[in-house]
């Protein structure tokens, strides 16, 4: 399972001083000063001390350089440590957060740009429809079959052109078609498009897209048809609502005018969308829901209803790599039953309609449904969950191998680190004990599943697995104030904190916290990024 980032990796360095991402000069400065105290190297006179000080006093000093100086802190807070890294050259000319961070995204981008320019961008649709009923009456079960495919490419810094093709068959008859597009980007704002197609709908047409302001964008095309020289003329806007929700319009003249309005959002855990459309030959509406159950699978639901559309569409998927997504759908409406089963990898995908029946039998249409569904069920119970878990085991051995040098070598810096802070340490836990005020007596940071097993007081940990946490509490008691507090930042990973590190590279990491406080005992765990206060009268056991 992957670490979430949301930005915890561009703050490491307060991670290190033990500062607020929103800390002000003068509350780094004190920590920096703190921190001195402990770890400058004159302070030792055994030379594998003033060794282990001067490692971890040329980090101290290093994090102070960069969080004090405006442009460098700015640079870091937006990208972290390969920013400073980038080549920016800083000066009068980037005197704003903005034109900052302006200039690393123009590098940002162009960097993209080389990358694509070096591959081409292969996608394709490959549909085959299937007929029960015509398979039961000895005509074959094939309907039909279509292939569509295109290769887009960046021939340059501001152009782009893609080349496709579709091959479809239905019975006796099939057809085929050619299209090519040139894209031009005019400025950093707009871009228009000239396509030409041949074949099954022929056409030529241009397009031209806008930024209209920071949330706003228009399109406007135009399309002859090379089979009877209509005209259709197309306008949409699109606007964004929020961080997560858009709207847009279209408007659409020709041969079947119509008239849109439609609404998306889109967050971690769900995406819904939702369009109205009213047309010279039909009206109608669509709606689609989907919910993420965790990060590998998903529910979807699908309803239309219009004057030539009344059907209901239910099902979901699941993420078998990191690349490919399978998914079911049961789809029930005027015009039959049908399964639908999809393999979506990268820019390719298998799309495959199976039509059960035309009529609509109550017994049939819950047996269509509940039969893939409870086989389903069963065999993700029975088959795919025991084999997954097998499988981000294996992955998680390999991965730990793959680190275990790195992991090593970070937790022998991590109790060198701890062993300057004892003393200190020991001293505050000693001073706490005497006011009956706040002591860690326990406290891990890494994999959760092995700190699951640790409150479970399981004896089945492995010791590979049992490898993937790091015993915290000598730092946490360090951390602890005169006052008798603790706090860790939000949106900070632990691992940055001194005496702290990295025990299992790649995977979710948890701390677990067990404390006493007034003479009461106390638990808690938190996520790698969240924040962390104690006491807390929630926590007590």
């Amino acid at each position: 399972m992957t670490q979430a980032e949301d930005g915890g990796s561009n703050r490491e360095l307060y991670a290190l001083l033990h500062v607020s991402p929103e800390a002000s000069d003068e509350e780094i400065r004190k920590a920096y000063r703190q921190w001195a105290q402990i770890y400058h190297p004159d302070k030792y006179q055994d030379q594998q001390m003033k060794d282990v000080a001067t490692e971890n006093f040329q980090r101290i000093c290093e994090a102070y350089e960069i969080l004090t100086d405006e442009y460098k802190r700015q640079i870091y807070d937006i990208y972290g440590m390969e920013g400073l890294t980038s080549g920016l050259e800083l000066g009068p000319k980037l005197n704003k957060a903005e034109e900052i961070k302006e200039e690393l995204e123009r590098l940002k981008r162009k960097r993209e740009e080389e990358k694509k320019a070096a591959h081409f961008q292969p996608s394709g649709v490959i549909l085959a429809q299937l007929s029960v009923p015509s398979f039961l009456a000895g005509h074959g079960i094939m309907r039909a079959m279509s292939m569509n495919s295109e290769i887009q490419s960046q021939i340059s810094k501001n152009n782009v052109i893609a080349f496709g093709g579709t091959l479809a068959v239905k019975g006796n008859d099939g057809d085929a078609a050619a299209n090519a597009v040139f894209r031009h980007q005019l400025s950093s704002v707009s871009s228009i498009e000239v396509m030409a197609s041949v074949g099954l709908r022929g056409l030529i047409g241009v397009q031209t897209s806008r930024q209209l302001s920071r949330h706003a964008n228009a399109t406007m095309g135009l399309a002859v048809s090379l089979r009877d020289g209509s005209i259709n003329l197309s306008n949409s806007w699109n606007r964004q609502l929020s961080t997560t929700s858009n709207a847009s319009i279209e408007l659409i003249l020709g041969s079947d005018s119509s008239v849109a309005v439609g609404w998306r959002k889109k967050d971690k855990k769900m995406a819904a969308a939702g369009e109205i459309r009213i047309g010279t030959s039909a009206i109608g509406a669509v709606g689609r829901y989907t919910h993420r159950f965790s990060s590998k699978s998903h529910g979807r639901i699908t309803g239309k209803i219009g004057s030539s559309a009344l059907e209901l569409e239910i099902g979901g998927g699941r993420k078998i790599s990191d690349f490919s997504t399978v998914r079911m759908l049961y789809t029930i409406g005027i015009q039959g039953i049908y399964w639908k089963l999809e393999l979506h990898r990268g820019g390719q995908k298998l799309v495959v309609p199976i039509f059960l029946s035309r009529h609509i039998n109550l017994g049939f249409a819950a047996g269509a449904f509940l039969i893939p569904t409870s086989l389903y069920l069963t065999l993700k119970s029975l088959v795919f969950k025991p084999y997954y878990r097998r499988r981000e085991k294996q992955q998680a051995l390999e991965n730990m191998e793959q680190t275990r040098a790195q992991v090593k070598e970070a937790k022998a810096a991590a109790e060198k680190a701890q062993r300057l802070l004892q003393n200190v340490a020991n001293r505050k836990q000693s001073k706490q004990l005497e006011s009956n005020g706040l002591v860690i007596i326990e406290a891990v940071y890494g994999n959760p599943k092995v700190i699951k097993s640790i409150n479970n007081n399981s004896e089945e940990k492995e010791d590979e697995l049992a490898s993937q946490i790091v015993d915290v509490t000598l730092p946490l008691n360090f951390l602890v104030s005169d006052s008798g507090q603790l706090k860790l930042h939000e949106g900070v990973k632990k691992s940055g904190i001194m005496g702290f590190c990295d025990p299992c590279p790649g995977e979710t990491k948890k701390l677990y916290v067990k404390y006493t406080y007034g003479g009461n005992r106390y638990e808690v765990e938190v996520d790698d990024l969240q924040e962390l206060i104690l006491p807390q009268e929630g926590h007590r056991i």
